[in-house]
C-alpha cells in the first residue's frame, strides 16, 4: 500500500523546482541539504517515480516530475490562501496596507484618516502613494484605491460609492473686479476658464439651472491634473476654475475665493473605493474599508447633503 503523502515534502520538492538547486532550496527552507536529498528521494519512492533528473550544474524535472509539480502547485498554493485568510480573519489588524489617493484629496484629508486609524490598529503598515492620475489598481498592484472622479467606467474592478463630493466654480474677488459680473454661462470667456483634465484636452464644464443646461469649454492656455495647483492660481487671480470643496472651502469662508454664478450647479464628483477583482475582499482592506467610509460619514463638509 501506498504511504500516505504529506505536505512538507511536496513542498521540498517544489522549492527545489523553483530554485532549480537543492542546496539552494535548503537555505530557504531553512533544512540542512542533506535533509532535502533525503526527502525528495522519499517522495519518489512514495510515489514509484523518479521526478528529478540531476547534473553537476543544474537540477531538471523529469517528465512525471513536471506533472507532479503542476498538479501539486495549485493544492500547496489554494492551502496556504486558506491559511493566511484564517489567520488573517482572526488578526485582520495587522499586515501591509497598499493604497493610492488623488494628490488634494491625499494632502487635505488623509492625514486625519490615517492618525486614527494607526491609532486604532498600530501594527498594521500603510504604503501611501498620492496620484492624480486615475490607477489602474490591477496593474499598479494597490490594494485599494481611493477615487475622486466621474462615476466609473472601468469594468476590470470592484468600486464602492462612499459619497458625493460637491464642486463649483470659484475666483478671487480681484479678478472678477477686473472683468466684471459673471450670471449667464454665456458671459463667461475661455481665455479666464482654467481646465482640470489628465490629457491634454481642454476641461468641458456642464452646468445646470432649474432644467437648463449649457456647457462651456474651458481654456487650453492651463491645463493640469493637480487641484491645488489650479487653486493656487485661482488666488493670484489667474482665472476661474471648478474644483471641489474640500479644496476650496476655505478660502470660501474667509473670501479670498468667491462662488462664481452660484445660481448654476455643476455636477457633483464620486468619492469611491476601488479594489483589484478580489473573489473575496481581504480582511485587511475591509478594514480600512469600514474606516474610511466612518470618517467620511462623520465629516459632512466632505460631502452633499
Amino acid at each position: 500500500m501506498m504511504r500516505m503523502i504529506e505536505l512538507k515534502p511536496i513542498r521540498v520538492f517544489l522549492a527545489v523546482v523553483d530554485h532549480q538547486s537543492f542546496s539552494a532550496a535548503a537555505d530557504a527552507m531553512k533544512l540542512a541539504p542533506a535533509s532535502v536529498t533525503r526527502i525528495v528521494a522519499q517522495l519518489e519512492k512514495d510515489l514509484g517515480t523518479q521526478l528529478l533528473v540531476r547534473t553537476t550544474r543544474q537540477v531538471g524535472l523529469t517528465t512525471s516530475g513536471a506533472e507532479v509539480a503542476a498538479r501539486f502547485r495549485p493544492i500547496v498554493e489554494t492551502f496556504d490562501g486558506v491559511i493566511g485568510d484564517i489567520v488573517q480573519a482572526r488578526k485582520p489588524e495587522q499586515g501591509r496596507l497598499r493604497i493610492t489617493a488623488p494628490v488634494s484629496f491625499g494632502l487635505q484629508v488623509m492625514p486625519d484618516v490615517l492618525a486614527g486609524f494607526r491609532l486604532a490598529y498600530p501594527r498594521v503598515s500603510l504604503d501611501i502613494q498620492f496620484t492624480d492620475t486615475l490607477v489602474d489598481v490591477i496593474a499598479e498592484t494597490c490594494d485599494l484605491a481611493i477615487r475622486v472622479s466621474g462615476p466609473p467606467l472601468d469594468q476590470s474592478t470592484i468600486w464602492r460609492k462612499l459619497c458625493e463630493v460637491p464642486r463649483r466654480a470659484v475666483a478671487s474677488p480681484d479678478l472678477l473686479a477686473r472683468i466684471g459680473p459673471l450670471k449667464e454661462p454665456g458671459d463667461l470667456s475661455t481665455e479666464y476658464l482654467l481646465s482640470y483634465s489628465a490629457t491634454n484636452e481642454a476641461e468641458l464644464w456642464e452646468l445646470s439651472q432649474a432644467g437648463r443646461k449649457s456647457s462651456r469649454r474651458a481654456g487650453g492656455h492651463v491645463i493640469t491634473n493637480n487641484g491645488d495647483l489650479l487653486y493656487a492660481l485661482v488666488r493670484q487671480g489667474e482665472g476661474i476654475a471648478v474644483l471641489p470643496d474640500f479644496i476650496t472651502q476655505s478660502g470660501l469662508r474667509t473670501g479670498e475665493v468667491v462662488e462664481v454664478m452660484p445660481n448654476w450647479h455643476v455636477p457633483s464628483l464620486w468619492l469611491t473605493l476601488a479594489y483589484p477583482p478580489y473573489t473575496k475582499l481581504p480582511p485587511l482592506v475591509g478594514l480600512f474599508a469600514e474606516y474610511f467610509e466612518g470618517f467620511i460619514l462623520d465629516r459632512p463638509d466632505l460631502k452633499s447633503t
